[in-house]
């Protein structure tokens, strides 16, 4: 995670991009653009194909007339590029999700543009040939909120846990859900007072001692979750054998640990329970 990441200058949302898009991910997706669409067109001996896509493009998707298409695929290809670079994010997810729709589409475009996606982060997938949102903005607000805890262990294994998963390089989405699951151990330890327990143990001391009530079903959620990361086969012990993990993996335990968070302290906000920074 970069310096502004690290020090909130970042906004996450910006991290896992739902409402913006930087040149990596732009780039990448015009590369797929290039790939499947304008380079194999600018390779054939005749026009016909280039023709029809380019009338397919200025007429259903820029609404615009024939003889407003340029006279040569390049001169084609470089305005459909400044159009993609120059024109807004949503532009550019509108722009390969007519293409994804055309009768020109293929599976390996879409294909090529879900791995460009999911490597940098973007918010949206491509599902039944269309961009559907991963990420909502109930989930990065949940992620947020709970981040700017000044609780420093919580907030620490959050952003941690943020970062593994933002790694676009090598995301490690093992230690990111056991920086999740770790945020959440760290304030049930504080709420319960014991600083050897566990988040099982900690979660059975919160719930008899009534400090903060705690409905039995979502204690027993959080401690499946924690057995889930705790057995011989999960997240929390070194495996020889990783795991089958995913971003989804990873994304959920960030927001589902997030909610219970910022759950607890309000709950502890209305009991008066003191909470210290350890």
């Amino acid at each position: 995670m970069r310096f502004s990441q690290r020090m909130g200058l970042t906004s996450i949302r910006d991290t896992i991009q739902v409402d913006s898009m930087d040149d990596a991910l732009r780039n990448g997706l015009w590369n797929c653009v290039l790939e499947h669409y304008l380079n194999p067109i600018s390779i054939q001996t005749k026009f016909t194909r280039g023709e029809l896509f380019f009338e397919n493009l200025w007429s259903e998707y820029f609404k615009s007339t024939f003889d407003d298409i340029p006279l040569s695929v390049t001169d084609a290809h470089w305005v459909l590029k400044g159009y993609f670079f120059n024109e807004p994010w949503y532009k550019v997810y509108d722009f390969i999700e007519f293409l994804a729709n055309t009768e020109y589409a293929t599976g390996d475009f879409i294909d090529s543009c879900n791995r460009i996606l999911k490597r940098e982060m973007s918010g949206f997938r491509f599902t039944n040939n269309y961009l559907a949102p991963i990420t909502s903005e109930e989930e990065i607000a949940a992620i947020e909120e709970a981040i700017s805890i000044t609780i420093s262990p919580i907030s620490g294994h959050l952003s941690r846990s943020l970062e593994l998963l933002a790694d676009r390089q090598k995301p490690d989405y093992r230690n990111s859900i056991k920086e999740s699951i770790s945020a959440v151990e760290s304030l049930c330890v504080n709420i319960s007072g014991d600083p050897h327990a566990t988040l099982g143990s900690a979660l059975n001391i919160i719930e008899k001692s009534g400090k903060i009530p705690l409905h039995g079903a979502l204690k027993n959620a959080f401690s499946s979750m924690y057995g889930w990361t705790s057995d011989a086969e999960g997240i929390r012990h070194g495996l020889q054998d990783e795991p089958d993990l995913g971003f989804e993996d990873a994304k959920y335990m960030l927001v589902a640990c997030s909610g219970f968070i910022n759950y607890l302290l309000e709950k502890a906000k209305k009991t008066g329970l003191d909470l210290q920074n350890t």
